[in-house]
């Protein structure tokens, strides 16, 4: 199997104040869809873990390519390995509503030695998984910090147990969720969300304080946002915005469930 494909109901709490879903959810159906294929190939981390074993995902980019689709339609979602060497995990993903993507991109991941904290050679461990050359962004980019032009916003957040994963780790959804909060509702409800790259750093566990900035970056409508614990990045993200117009949520959300 080259490709995993899933199909997913977009359900409220996924969705955006215009029943819309929201573009930080894709990487959550990206990651349960991933999870899902890994476990058909034994190395999902409950699968792993007896061998002292574990995952972390070290960044990854989404591209937005249409409008977002509403609260309880359909979705699918492939996902795939692109490629795999000796330490990292590349796997790539597509998001389709009624056959159109919407969104897509790529992620890297190593498995980690939960003793020594070191990344574990993926030899012998993706042997009988065929990897595809095919790439959903063209290429795997490298994190690139941007042009900073000035500081816009601030917010600091002390970790509960909502932020927390399985492996007694802040999830990467939660860092997503403080980068939102740097933007305001005016803006939201003017611009779309249509590239994110993300660079994780370091792991954060329950009652850190985390600080996230928000900063203009020399491209227009592109954001830099940092998010540190004791004044040391743990995760750093790009926003790149388009300009829109408002929409009726509750008219336009209605006829498409009523399709």
């Amino acid at each position: 199997m080259s490709k995993y494909i899933q199909n997913y109901i977009i359900t409220n709490d996924a969705m955006d104040i215009n029943y819309r879903l929201r573009p930080i959810s894709v990487i959550m159906y990206f990651q349960d869809c991933f999870a899902r294929y890994m476990t058909k190939n034994n190395l999902a981390a409950f699968d792993i873990a007896d061998k002292d074993l574990y995952w972390v995902i070290a960044g990854f980019n989404i591209e937005f390519k249409d409008e977002l689709p509403f609260w309880s339609e359909e979705i699918e979602v492939a996902s795939w390995l692109s490629e795999v060497s000796k330490l990292k995990i590349y796997s790539d993903f597509e998001l389709k509503h009624n056959g159109k993507i919407f969104a897509s991109g790529d992620a890297c991941s190593f498995i980690l030695n939960s003793n020594t904290k070191r990344p574990h050679t993926t030899a012998r461990l993706f042997d009988n998984i065929k990897t595809t050359e095919e790439y959903s962004l063209g290429e795997h980019k490298k994190f690139t910090l941007p042009d900073l032009k000035e500081e816009i916003t601030s917010v600091v957040h002390q970790t509960n147990l909502s932020d927390i994963d399985f492996n007694n780790h802040v999830n990467n959804k939660s860092y997503l969720n403080l980068v939102e909060t740097t933007a305001d509702e005016n803006f939201k409800n003017s611009h779309v969300l249509k590239k994110l790259s993300v660079k994780y750093n370091k792991e954060s566990y329950l009652g850190d304080i985390l600080t996230c900035i928000a900063y203009k970056t020399g491209a227009s409508n592109s954001y830099f946002h940092k998010i540190t614990k004791n004044n040391v990045s743990v995760c750093e993200v790009i926003t790149r915005w388009e300009e829109c117009s408002k929409r009726n949520k509750i008219t336009d959300c209605n006829l498409a469930v009523r399709k």
